[in-house]
């Protein structure tokens, strides 16, 4: 048992549960505004289990793709295949299993999530490979993120809305952005190994104003999002606040100073997405 849990643990800190919370808060967004209020319970439930499913799917195949570059990179050379803790085989076979839960989760919610689940699955295994051929690799992870709102959309009116395309590209936007400034920490590997990113095409300084770009022009697109849906007074409070925390968020960090980019890219986002999603919520209960 106690060998059978260290495993557990260190599977789930492989696949970074926890930051389940970057994508999760949109989607919920989402369900809200398709549903006018809360969907029914094995919607919301059905929901949940293919946003956990498809998460951890594309988190364990990016660890099982991209081991022998972390097994190389002094960054990521402690993580769970490189380390030993886990072989490549129980990885994929998680990642297997889960994008199974997916898929099912997909068919118990209507005919056009299954019928898409597959394409979804590409987009997020996908997204381990970008690095290897193009520098705007980041834009494939926040598709991968991006992706969520309209899924869920999806999933409770079994049709798409292009009203809620403009926050699924606000959301890739927003993640694709912060990935730019993540992998700034990579930068002299890249260089080194060949792999292509932002900041190891365009430099630091030029990364930073790209991902300050990216945010402005996200923050662009929720404002088009208040207006398609109608925001009241606390909605809009909402956008106002994700701007600030964006700002924050950029302030932690510069192209001389990369030590609290941690703080930055996964506490400040976990919390700018569920401000935004408390404020919609909070918009759509008192009208």
């Amino acid at each position: 048992m106690a060998s059978l849990w260290a495993k557990v643990r260190t599977t789930l800190e492989m696949i970074k549960w926890e930051h389940s919370v970057f994508a999760l808060p949109f989607a919920l967004t989402a369900v809200l505004l398709a549903a006018h209020g809360l969907p029914h319970w094995q919607t919301l439930g059905w929901i949940v289990v293919a946003m956990v499913g498809a998460r951890s799917s594309a988190m364990a195949f990016n660890r099982w793709a991209d081991a022998e570059l972390d097994a190389a990179n002094p960054r990521t050379r402690s993580r769970a295949i490189p380390a030993g803790l886990l072989t490549r085989e129980f990885v994929l076979a998680f990642a297997v299993l889960t994008a199974a839960v997916f898929v099912t989760a997909a068919a118990e919610l209507n005919r056009l999530t299954l019928i898409l689940s597959p394409l979804v699955l590409v987009v997020l295994w996908g997204y381990s490979y970008l690095k290897r051929f193009t520098r705007w690799s980041h834009m494939g992870l926040g598709l991968a993120l991006g992706l969520a709102p309209s899924a869920a959309w999806i999933a409770v009116r079994g049709s798409l809305d292009a009203r809620i395309v403009v926050l699924t590209a606000a959301v890739t936007l927003w993640a694709g952005g912060f990935d730019v400034l993540y992998a700034c920490q990579d930068f002299e590997h890249d260089c080194t190994a060949g792999l292509h990113s932002l900041p190891q095409a365009m430099g630091i300084p030029a990364a930073f104003w790209t991902a300050r770009i990216m945010h402005l022009l996200m923050l662009g697109l929720l404002i088009w999002f208040g207006v398609l849906f109608q925001f009241g007074t606390i909605g809009w409070m909402g956008i106002m606040v994700v701007g600030l925390l964006l700002a924050y968020e950029h302030s932690l960090v510069s192209p001389l100073d990369l030590r609290r980019l941690n703080a930055a890219f996964f506490t400040m986002n976990g919390v700018i997405a569920t401000v935004f999603f408390g404020f919609v919520a909070a918009d759509l209960w008192v009208r």
